[in-house]
């Protein structure tokens, strides 16, 4: 195999890594197969990583660590509720599109973490909802978004934003703003307090 193992480095393996976790699934891919990827010889590999489970934890925790940062900020700067949501939609959003590879590994793939990491992950996770849920009761105590059940709804935002990952083409029809802007749209109209007016009554 024709590159030299000095001209490779951790990223590229991991980008590599990523892609065939995407393609064939984390359980299916093998050290070999990354190293066939990146044209260099398996043991080769061995320099910079450990094993693919090292690859996987590199890969969920950076995106775990991505996603916390950026709803961290958007708690700490907005105020206003409504515009807190749309600003952490979109900011998932962007997260999700800017490499799809590591996306689909890190939604769909956590599970095989081992024991010890998925434990670790798994808080992190738990962290990221509770600042969404933050929002919502924000929002709540703003009296702007209906008195909705919390996890259910950001649950449904989440699962909303991840889908995302399923289909997005950097050569599609949509950004990453608009995007963002059609779902927090749709977001909105589930949870916005609705307004009883007299023509209500009347009917």
């Amino acid at each position: 195999m024709g590159e030299n193992i000095k001209n490779i480095s951790k990223t590229q393996i991991v980008l590599a890594a990523a892609k065939l976790f995407k393609q064939k699934g984390y359980a299916a891919s093998s050290m070999r197969d990354i190293a066939a990827a990146l044209n260099i010889e398996a043991a080769s590999l061995y320099h910079h990583i450990k094993n693919k489970e090292e690859i996987l934890d590199i890969i969920c925790f950076d995106m775990a660590t991505k996603f916390l940062s950026a709803i961290a900020e958007v708690n700490d700067i907005y105020f206003n509720a409504e515009e807190k949501l749309r600003k952490a939609i979109l900011h998932h959003v962007e997260i999700i599109t800017e490499d799809i590879d590591k996306s689909a590994v890190f939604l769909r793939e956590w599970r095989s973490l081992p024991e010890s990491a998925l434990a670790d992950f798994l808080l992190l996770r738990n962290q990221y909802e509770n600042e969404f849920t933050r929002i919502i009761e924000n929002g709540i105590e703003e009296d702007v978004f209906d008195n909705v059940d919390k996890k259910f709804a950001v649950l449904s935002i989440l699962s909303s934003v991840n889908w995302i990952n399923e289909w997005y083409s950097a050569d599609g029809n949509m950004n990453a703003n608009e995007i963002a802007h059609k779902i927090s749209d749709f977001v909105m109209g589930g949870l916005r307090k609705k307004l009883v007016t007299d023509a209500h009554y009347k009917a």
